[in-house]
């Protein structure tokens, strides 16, 4: 497997990313970020959603300590599969290189090498995560950088395009799997309470998050575990 396989297979995940990176970087410089840290987030991250929860609280002046925890459970995903992947890549692939490439291990990025039939080369994995990475840099420095000059109605609705992101994000998933929608509708539930219970008003935003992930992941664990598919 060449570096030109997974380059080819990377485009289409480096245009899904552009859009999404835009929202990031217009969100963060629109809360109140300079544009390069922005941008340094970006570049140094990779992480979409991870991103998306710690900029927000770090535009809430949440503390350290909730913006560590919220973006680590968030991320936590990312662990598991580079331990998968470590199993599918192959010998000749040297720890450093692993842990190169593993900074751009996605959800994306994970689904299509995790789908190779072949043991896994560290050039293909660069090959795949080159563009990805280029995409999520570029479209973060476009919205970084279009605050300015965008008009104050595009603005506003590039607000709403943000809240209509994350639906997007579970909408499919939950139409297909009974499981998620009830994880996801409980975690909403439970953020609900946390915040609108004025005895629970004193519990931060950045905390709401994570009690309610903690809470709706581990319900889902326990009592909806999804059965194993062989497809991947």
């Amino acid at each position: 497997m060449t570096y030109k396989d997974g380059f080819i297979k990377g485009l289409p995940i480096c245009l899904g990313y552009l859009p999404v990176a835009f929202t990031f970087g217009f969100m963060a410089v629109t809360g109140g970020l300079p544009a390069w840290i922005s941008i340094l987030i970006s570049m140094s991250n990779v992480t979409s959603s991870g991103q998306f929860a710690g900029t927000t609280l770090i535009l809430a002046n949440a503390s350290y300590v909730e913006i560590t925890i919220t973006t680590l459970i968030i991320n936590l995903r990312y662990m598991l599969m580079s331990l998968a992947l470590s199993q599918k890549t192959s010998s000749s692939s040297s720890l450093i290189n692993k842990l190169i490439y593993s900074f751009v291990i996605t959800d994306e990025t994970f689904a299509i090498a995790s789908m190779e039939k072949e043991p896994i080369t560290s050039a293909y994995m660069y090959g795949l995560i080159t563009l990805p990475y280029i995409g999520w840099a570029a479209g973060t420095i476009l919205g970084a950088f279009s605050t300015g000059i965008m008009p104050d109605s595009l603005k506003g609705a590039m607000g709403i395009a943000l809240f209509a992101m994350f639906i997007s994000l579970f909408i499919p998933p939950a139409k297909h799997s009974h499981n998620v929608a009830i994880v996801v509708a409980l975690s909403i539930f439970i953020t609900c309470i946390l915040k609108y219970i004025p005895a629970l008003s004193f519990i931060s935003a950045g905390f709401r998050i994570i009690i309610a992930t903690l809470i709706s992941a581990g319900f889902g664990a326990l009592f909806l575990p999804e059965e194993e598919s062989d497809n991947v």
